[in-house]
């Protein structure tokens, strides 16, 4: 189980090593070339004991212009530690596979983006004995995905984009259209994605809209996070009265995403709603709420 936003933001790329290769060239406009395939290495670059050194992600590209390391930082904010950790990292593995390292830095975070792009330069002014460029991808250049079809055509970059952009008035379009096309893959994969998504939203609003969403479409509660949630309900003594503490929640939640939404609810909608004890019906009308332009388009085809 994803359980922080740090171990999500490396992850995503070990769940789809191309999506890296991808964002180098759409997102950075790096000419990297073309993998013939990418494979998951040990990211223990431990040398001798106790001192132990991991890279989040380490993946090898096989390309038709030779093979590269590339190694994904997940970085959460400004650590000056870097500036030694990173040059390590990029020539311990040079050493070890004999193969260019290349080094990605993931951050939610536009000052630490800015922080990371610095080149670290080691020596003295003028003849630097070693140089690294980070290639950072952060909220300033991840594009911000609002658009269905668009999210459609490249899940694991959607994905990407709320991860990096989920807070704040931005949230609630790149979250609609994400739920939107995870409906379009693999339901297992789409499980692992909206795991990656909730760790990531910091903005409780966002990650309870995010819940709200997944549950109208029936991904949340297939994932771990679903047992989490279900063993928070029975702390508060929400057993007693399953069935109908369930159907309440749900008819809750299909008022909430119309409020995120920012759809107005009338109270004989809110009254119908609330008053359905129909677990069929208040699915129907959570999925209908994702979409709807009015409060009433809830029951149009009743």
């Amino acid at each position: 189980m994803v359980g922080s936003s740090h171990e999500a933001l490396h992850r995503i790329f070990q769940k789809d090593p191309a999506l890296l290769t991808r964002a180098l060239q759409r997102v950075l406009h790096v000419p990297f070339p073309e993998p013939r395939e990418i494979a998951a290495l040990n990211v223990d670059l431990t040398e001798i004991e106790p001192v132990e050194r991991r890279v989040d992600t380490l993946l090898r590209a096989e390309t038709d212009e030779g093979t590269y390391l590339l190694v994904v930082e997940s970085q959460g904010k400004v650590d000056d530690r870097k500036r030694g950790s990173w040059p390590y990292y990029l020539s311990y593995l040079y050493e070890k596979y004999r193969c260019e390292p290349v080094l990605i830095v993931i951050t939610q975070n536009s000052a630490t983006a800015r922080w990371a792009a610095q080149p670290i330069r080691l020596g003295f002014p003028g003849w630097h004995s070693l140089t690294v460029r980070p290639l950072v991808l952060g909220p300033d250049n991840v594009p911000v995905i609002t658009d269905e079809r668009q999210a459609e055509r490249d899940v694991p970059l959607a994905v990407l984009s709320a991860m990096t952009h989920g807070r704040g008035p931005r949230a609630a379009p790149i979250l609609e259209s994400l739920a939107t096309a995870l409906k379009t893959i693999d339901p297992d994969s789409a499980a692992v994605f909206v795991q990656f998504v909730d760790s990531c939203l910091a903005d409780p609003q966002a990650k309870q809209m995010w819940r709200d969403l997944m549950t109208a479409i029936q991904y949340f509660w297939r994932h771990p996070l679903a047992e989490q949630v279900r063993e928070e309900g029975r702390e508060q003594g929400l057993e007693e009265g399953r069935e109908q503490g369930r159907a309440q929640a749900k008819a809750e939640m299909v008022l909430r995403v119309l409020e995120w939404r920012g759809i107005p609810v009338p109270e004989h909608v809110a009254e119908r709603v609330i008053g359905s004890d129909d677990p069929a019906q208040l699915e129907l009308w959570a999925q209908r709420a994702v979409r709807a332009t009015y409060a009433e388009d809830l029951f149009a085809e009743e």
